[in-house]
């Protein structure tokens, strides 16, 4: 693990540098190869919440990914600010942003070299031969599981890269979509600090459940009305439906499988959460500029491509907690 993650800090490092020299000598192109490295470091970072399954109790794996999660709040409070005390350290705007990734990025290497729990490389695969993806995927608990997750992350991306569009659109001003999107990060994050205590509770299942009816929710505010309050109450909504949802359906997933195929299993979610959220992305784009004449009719298109998704999603929990209720013991 730690030679990988070593690996992962050296390509954003390069990104990093790179994204100076595009910056320093203004050139679009070096820029869009930083996206790229960045790209790679967002997709290996996702695995950090299996890290914490894979060398923890069963018990304590919902609070594991949970807190996982929850550092992203951080993030979100520190990242803006040491923006905002570098952005003109120097006379080209923003390369001492970068210069300081460059100079953070190594700490979380210093940090995983210190570890030495290695419980999570025993196998247990004993003669069992490991199961294709196929095979894993008709199994009904895998496959609602990362179904769950790829629409859960998808639509809060659809619903977020369309909301500056939206809001400027429809009238108000840039500092409520700042206002908006900090509420929206603040409602992703924050719940971290206990939804792993709800779930050893009530269960993954609910847990997920409610996240899918708050995701409904989110849907239903945004269509009620364009004004600055049902901006904040879809976003809120969209960040508490994700976290409850991706926590919950990363805590069932982690028990629909064996610890030999953890590997496989892991990366085949993330594969199909990167393409759901990259897909999405180019939804919301499409939807918020072709979709009627104004970004209303957009937005309300954004809004309303959610609803077969989480029927879809919400029909492969209930049949699967119906066939857990019959014929499995999970």
């Amino acid at each position: 693990m730690q030679k990988r993650v070593f690996l992962r800090n050296i390509i954003r490092t390069l990104g990093g540098l790179i994204a100076a020299y595009g910056l320093y000598v203004q050139y679009f192109g070096w820029f869009l190869l930083t996206s790229l490295c960045t790209g790679v470091f967002m997709a290996s970072q996702g695995f950090y919440r299996f890290a914490a399954i894979d060398t923890d109790s069963e018990s304590f794996r919902p609070k594991a990914v949970s807190y996982v999660l929850a550092s992203g709040l951080i993030a979100a409070i520190i990242g803006p600010q040491l923006v905002k005390l570098t952005d003109t350290f120097f006379s080209v705007a923003f390369l001492m942003s970068h210069l300081l990734i460059v100079a953070i990025n190594p700490v979380d290497s210093f940090i995983f070299f210190a570890f030495r729990n290695t419980d999570y490389l025993v196998t247990e695969q004993g003669e069992e031969k490991p199961r294709s993806r196929f095979e894993m995927l008709k199994r009904g608990q895998i496959f609602a599981s990362i179904l769950c997750a790829m629409i859960a992350y998808s639509m809060m991306n659809l619903v977020m890269t369309s909301t500056f569009l939206a809001v400027i659109g429809c009238g108000l001003s840039t500092s409520d979509v700042a206002d908006i999107v900090s509420a929206h990060v603040l409602a992703m994050f924050l719940p971290s600090f206990f939804t792993g205590h709800l779930i050893v509770r009530f269960g993954a299942r609910r847990i997920l459940a409610v996240g899918l009816v708050m995701l409904a929710i989110a849907r239903f505010c945004a269509l009620e009305g364009i004004v600055l309050k049902n901006f904040f109450a879809s976003l809120i909504m969209v960040g508490l439906g994700w976290n409850f949802s991706f926590i919950g359906a990363t805590t069932l997933l982690s028990v629909s499988h064996k610890p030999h195929e953890r590997g496989r299993v892991q990366g085949m979610t993330d594969f199909f959460v990167g393409a759901g959220v990259t897909l999405a992305s180019l939804t919301s784009e499409g939807l918020m500029n072709y979709s009627g004449n104004s970004a209303l009719e957009g937005w309300a298109a954004v809004n309303l491509a959610m609803l077969p998704l989480l029927c879809l999603a919400a029909l492969a929990l209930f049949f699967l907690t119906n066939k857990a209720i019959k014929n499995e013991r999970i």
